[in-house]
């Protein structure tokens, strides 16, 4: 692997949480991880915006669990900016609301606040597709990074939850999807 996603931070960041994410915790965990991984290997970051990279990667999903629901953008938003305030990161919150908003946007972001925001929609992407989208990423780095961090169930939680929201919200069946 060219560039690496620092684990120790994102798990810093994570643990709080576990309880809270409970038996999806090592999925979501990888997820993250993998997809601040290839956030980094499709642009090469400074120390701080890796670092801007894996605090909106740690929170960009987390609406799944603290507000119980599909359409988990919005509620994503207020843990990240509460962790960036305890860290005296505020100023970064314009910048991690953007690309949690926007990271399932279908379409190119060209108007984003920094070129990150675009990079993080890749980024992700390219997990969730399980590298079928790989925006120029070689596909075996994209294989190695998948068996380094493995699934631990993280599609499959998100399929059981999108045919629960689903039942409940036939005219609306990916609420987090932006085009």
């Amino acid at each position: 692997m060219k560039a690496q996603a620092d684990t120790q931070h994102i798990d810093s960041i994570l643990e709080p949480w576990q309880a809270t994410i409970g038996r999806d915790y090592d999925g979501y965990r990888n997820h993250v991880v993998r997809m601040a991984t290839f956030c980094l290997m499709l642009k090469p970051c400074s120390p701080q915006e890796q670092w801007r990279i894996e605090i909106a990667a740690c929170f960009h999903d987390i609406g799944i669990w603290t507000a119980d629901t599909l359409d988990y953008l919005q509620p994503s938003v207020p843990p990240a900016l509460s962790y960036l305030d305890a860290q005296g990161l505020s100023d970064w919150g314009p910048e991690i609301t953007e690309m949690i908003l926007e990271h399932h946007r279908v379409r190119e972001i060209t108007d984003g606040l920094t070129p990150l925001v675009e990079v993080f929609r890749k980024g992700d992407l390219v997990d969730f597709s399980k590298g079928l989208v790989r925006f120029g990423l070689p596909r075996q780095v994209v294989r190695d990074v998948m068996q380094t961090y493995p699934n631990a169930g993280f599609h499959r939680m998100l399929v059981k939850a999108a045919g629960k929201w689903f039942v409940k919200h036939p005219f609306n069946p990916v609420p987090m999807m932006k085009w």
